[in-house]
């Protein structure tokens, strides 16, 4: 059974690339066109899912860490050994922050918001990282399939064009014209499915990755509250 369908898989591979062999100049350039965009489109996807991947335990490990730390200053020490998590950057923008106001002589907080709008910056700036490359998914979803379909019509006009010089106006004539000229449409359709379905998928982690930086925001706050002496108009921000 598995002989038979690797035999099937073979003639029908070899029927393929006779196909593209056989269909004409603007077919090939717009085939070549789709191979680039699918080219793309995985190294965007590979790219993102093996970052992604690596952000999500890093961003677990840091969590873990900063509840576990004493003193702001102690998970400061060791946040760079969790990169690329993005609650990294987060938690620099509210620390830089946060040490720039107790370096006061009263050693106290003048603003929690400051330190607030530094975080929501840091977590703004990873956002806009994490979705670099990203529209390129999105445009090869949806010109892709376009792109296949002007090529089968282009190849059809040229099929029935040919046909009409020849004067046999027979299916087994117009046939071969039509299967290669849907070779097209189909180059498009297998650059357009995955490049859609991963998409989402990736918009979907980067919202959760947001998601968790605004909670790690608010968790950070509360530790600088704890920890740290407030004046009476950084609580009244607060509120």
């Amino acid at each position: 059974m598995t002989i038979h369908l690797l035999l099937s898989a073979s003639i029908v591979g070899g029927e393929i690339v006779n196909l593209i062999q056989d269909s004409g100049l603007v077919a090939k350039i717009v085939l070549l066109i789709l191979l680039a965009f699918s080219v793309l489109s995985w190294g965007i996807i590979l790219s993102k899912w093996a970052r992604f991947g690596s952000a999500r335990r890093q961003s677990g490990r840091f969590i873990r860490a900063f509840r576990k730390a004493q003193r702001l200053q102690d998970i400061s020490a060791v946040a760079e050994q969790f990169r690329p998590s993005p609650l990294v950057s987060v938690f620099e923008g509210g620390y830089e922050e946060y040490r720039r106001q107790v370096g006061n002589p009263s050693g106290t907080l003048r603003s929690l918001d400051s330190i607030r709008r530094a975080m929501q910056i840091a977590a703004s700036e990873e956002l806009t990282r994490m979705e670099r490359r990203l529209p390129l998914l999105a445009t090869t979803g949806a010109v892709t399939p376009f792109i296949g379909l002007f090529g089968t019509v282009w190849g059809i006009i040229d099929a029935f064009h040919g046909l009409g010089t020849a004067g046999a106006a027979t299916l087994r004539a117009v046939a071969p014209g039509i299967s290669e000229a849907l070779i097209t449409t189909a180059a498009g359709l297998m650059a357009a499915i995955p490049a859609v379905i991963f998409y989402n998928q990736i918009s979907h982690t980067i919202r959760e990755f947001g998601a968790r930086m605004d909670d790690f925001s608010r968790e950070m706050l509360n530790a600088v509250e704890r920890n740290t002496p407030v004046q009476a108009q950084a609580v009244m921000e607060n509120r």
